[in-house]
């Protein structure tokens, strides 16, 4: 076999694509006829044909209780669905909340957009996700609520970062975009804070192209969570009883009724994704160089990424993006992964326009991540057969070969 790399020339170990995304078929159709015919396309107001049911009640009710929550708000996006979870929580202008580095910058700029302060805590290098004893390090008498983010479908340490905010008590909301139908300690995802926010958007493993959802179990945050994201509306007033600033940030019936059809594909995509992961790991597990995410097994893994780690011995010898190109030109979409919040321009510019301030926020370990060790392959990847696993594990071998042998 020519072992040349593909970026030298020789070819690739993979040529053809990886599955197509999203998934769809004849039940997304009538969904969305359905709630075309019904002539309420909008998130308010009333079916306006009889004989058809709202689609909107029905996805907000399946996906709350597929997490183990009480109620759902659906809202545009999943930023908005942070912005409205801080308020609804009771962040205020001015008011400090602790999120993650490793992270989309909308954890960060959906605070930022009322005027609330992203207050930087380290991850844990092993896991990527939120240190909770870096998290008691950061609180300071601003901060109102803790921000996590389950990355990559894996879930931080819930139970200490649920200790952590209840004895300080802070509001303990969860980004949870990446980790739908994920669990920690049998609970799931979004139901372990006091709300928790998903995405939507064409890229995460339920989509309708863009929309959002905040999660809870506290009947009071859910009535200020639909007050917020309906113009400041009271849930059962009247139409024009505006009780608090809020926007118009309502999901739309055509929306709910892609969503209530790819939840129907959940269960099996998520099953599918998993084998192959196991068989990732397998495989990856015999490649010079590659370092594992550890997972903790209190965690039943959402699978919207696969992350694994660089090993220093490749790092020294090749940089990351250097890496990346190598592989990806092998057939393989690996990606680099986020740059590191802490040191984000225009972030950092944002927190010092609110606060007057200039702020840092050492992190290192989000740090390293960000800039040598950490890569990714999305879900897409994971919906392939395990001939494609084996064939991602073959790129990457022969790449860390290369690498190692020819730079040492």
């Amino acid at each position: 076999m020519d072992e040349t790399l593909a970026i030298h020339g020789g070819p690739p170990v993979r040529k053809r694509p990886f599955p197509d995304w999203p998934v769809f078929g004849e039940r997304e159709e009538t969904y969305v006829l359905e709630a075309l015919r019904s002539g309420k396309w909008g998130g308010s107001g009333q079916v306006k044909r009889a004989g058809f049911q709202a689609k909107l009640p029905e996805w907000e009710r399946r996906f709350a209780q597929l997490q183990g929550a009480k109620y759902g708000v659906s809202v545009v996006n999943g930023t908005m669905a942070i912005t409205v979870a801080l308020q609804a929580a009771g962040v205020k202008p001015g008011d400090e909340v602790i999120i993650p580095p490793y992270t989309f910058i909308a954890s960060a700029s959906a605070a930022l957009l009322f005027g609330a302060v992203p207050v930087f805590a380290d991850v844990k290098a092993e896991t990527m996700q939120l240190d909770p004893e870096q998290v008691k390090r950061a609180i300071t008498p601003r901060t109102r609520a803790v921000l996590t983010v389950h990355l990559g479908g894996g879930m931080g340490d819930m139970t200490r970062l649920k200790q952590v905010a209840d004895s300080h008590g802070l509001a303990l909301i969860e980004d949870a975009a990446q980790a739908i139908g994920a669990r920690w300690d049998g609970i799931g995802a979004g139901a372990w804070g006091d709300a928790g926010t998903f995405s939507f958007q064409s890229s995460k493993n339920l989509t309708a192209g863009e929309g959002g959802i905040v999660l809870t179990s506290d009947p009071e945050l859910m009535e200020r969570a639909w007050s917020v994201a309906n113009v400041g509306r009271v849930l059962g007033g009247e139409w024009y009883q505006h009780e608090r600033i809020g926007w118009n940030l309502r999901m739309t019936e055509f929306q709910a009724a892609i969503l209530l059809a790819q939840l129907d594909r959940l269960e099996e995509q998520l099953a599918r994704r998993h084998r192959n992961a196991m068989l990732l790991d397998r495989l990856l597990g015999e490649v010079e160089g590659v370092r594992f995410v550890h997972r903790d097994p209190r965690n039943r893994h959402g699978w919207h990424l696969y992350l694994f780690r660089l090993a220093d011995r490749v790092t020294k010898r090749v940089s990351k993006a250097e890496w990346v190109r190598m592989v990806q030109a092998e057939g393989i979409p690996v990606s680099p992964g986020y740059f590191a919040l802490n040191k984000h321009p225009a972030v950092m510019r944002s927190i010092r326009d609110w606060t007057g301030e200039h702020r840092a926020y050492p992190c290192p370990a989000a740090e390293r991540l960000a800039e040598r060790e950490a890569v990714w392959l999305g879900q897409q990847v994971l919906l392939d057969t395990e001939a494609g696993m084996e064939e991602v594990a073959r790129a990457i071998t022969k790449v860390n070969r290369y690498v190692l042998a020819a730079r040492s």
